[in-house]
């Protein structure tokens, strides 16, 4: 995982992606067939032997042990040159050529996917690291590695361990990626709130082309934005973004799904919901909460329709959103009982009556809490200064 050209991403990652596609439910048993050729390619190429024995274990690929055998020897004899050239380093050569010995290695180790002997060579690597920026190049190749396997616990630890190194220096640039792998750690761990926050940041300095491309940055910022911000901030900060404007028509459905919603055309929104459904479902990050924003990008437009109104028949806003009264009537049924909605229906009248709750009226009702609680504070204090 050595890094590929510039503006490009790891391979190790688009391979994910493609076992990912391979082990999904709902993709055709024909276009299976092709990823299963490519996964095999890939594995070939860069003789990951670690990685074909897990699969074939798995049952995602035949075990072709000859195949095995094969891989395992080159493994065996890249590794020899790879000890032999350190040895030299550390015999007739500095400290920074060792340095770089060693992380050849740790990066032959990531290239074979051989994820525990990585982590030992890539540990190793940093204790021959002076340079702050060096050892962030050492997390970053480590968050690489662990968002292959989705392992979020390394993808955590390794952050809270940049954070740390950023405290004795590092650069903006640098600092401005990691911003990125946060935010896709956070959206891949359900905090879209977080996650569009660091999104929006690492707009305009976005280089982080090794986890993912610049459409794939911007389709995910929409996403995750669209559930977390309020109008006036979609505005601002997606919506009117020339960042955002320059790729949003090369992303299918984005146009139509983003404004649509910020122009309360539900109709065409609906019809472009669907679309990004897809796109969901098949994204390796998303995938696991695919119901759950399904059901919050539901939240925002049913909030949003019901926010102009006091009251409005079932009909009316079955028409406006294109869909059925029978599913609209179910649908607010759910969310209403699940505390999403503030607004109650009256099944006889076809009618839907909002009670928004009232904000002056909750801060009041705090204030007075609050008061409460200081006065009976001074009462004991006062009763302990008496005594």
């Amino acid at each position: 995982m050595d890094g590929g050209a510039e503006g490009t991403q790891q391979p190790h990652l688009i391979l994910a992606h493609k076992l990912f596609l391979l082990t999904h439910p709902d993709v055709q048993d024909i276009e299976k067939v092709q990823l299963k050729s490519d996964v095999l390619d890939s594995i070939k190429s860069d003789g990951m032997a670690p990685l074909y024995e897990t699969l074939a274990a798995s049952s995602v690929l035949e075990l072709d042990q000859s195949l095995l055998d094969s891989m395992r020897a080159s493994n065996e004899e890249e590794l020899k040159k790879l000890d032999e050239k350190i040895a030299d380093a550390e015999e007739n050569l500095g400290e920074s050529e060792v340095r770089e010995a060693h992380l050849a290695k740790a990066l032959y180790f990531i290239r074979i996917s051989d994820k525990e002997k990585a982590l030992e060579q890539l540990k190793l690597t940093e204790g021959k690291t002076v340079a702050v920026g060096q050892k962030m190049d050492l997390v970053f190749y480590t968050l690489q590695l662990a968002f292959f396997y989705m392992d979020f616990d390394l993808v955590s630890k390794s952050i809270e361990k940049a954070k740390k190194l950023f405290e004795e220096g590092g650069d903006w640039e640098r600092k401005n990626r990691l911003k990125v792998y946060e935010g896709l750690y956070c959206m891949s761990t359900r905090n879209f709130e977080k996650a569009a926050s660091l999104f929006l940041d690492s707009i305009s300095t976005f280089t982080t082309y090794e986890i993912f491309p610049y459409e794939t940055f911007i389709f995910y910022t929409v996403l995750t934005s669209i559930i977390t911000l309020d109008r006036v901030s979609l505005k601002q900060k997606v919506v009117d973004a020339p960042e955002i404007l320059t790729v949003l028509g090369k992303i299918p459905f984005l146009s139509e799904f983003l404004n649509s919603l910020y122009e309360c055309q539900y109709k065409a929104f609906f019809s472009a919901f669907a679309g990004m459904a897809e796109q969901i479902k098949f994204d390796r990050y998303l995938y696991p909460h695919f119901r759950f924003y399904m059901r919050e990008v539901r939240t925002v437009v049913y909030s949003q329709f019901l926010e102009s109104y006091k009251s409005v028949t079932v009909d009316a806003m079955a028409n406006a959103l294109g869909v059925s009264v029978d599913f609209i009537d179910q649908e607010l049924s759910r969310f209403i009982a699940a505390g999403k909605l503030h607004c109650k229906i009256d099944k006889v009248a076809g009618v839907l009556e909002t009670n928004r709750p009232d904000a002056k009226n909750a801060l009041y009702q705090a204030t007075i809490k609050q008061g409460d609680f200081l006065l009976n504070r001074i009462q004991k204090l006062s009763r302990v200064i008496d005594l």
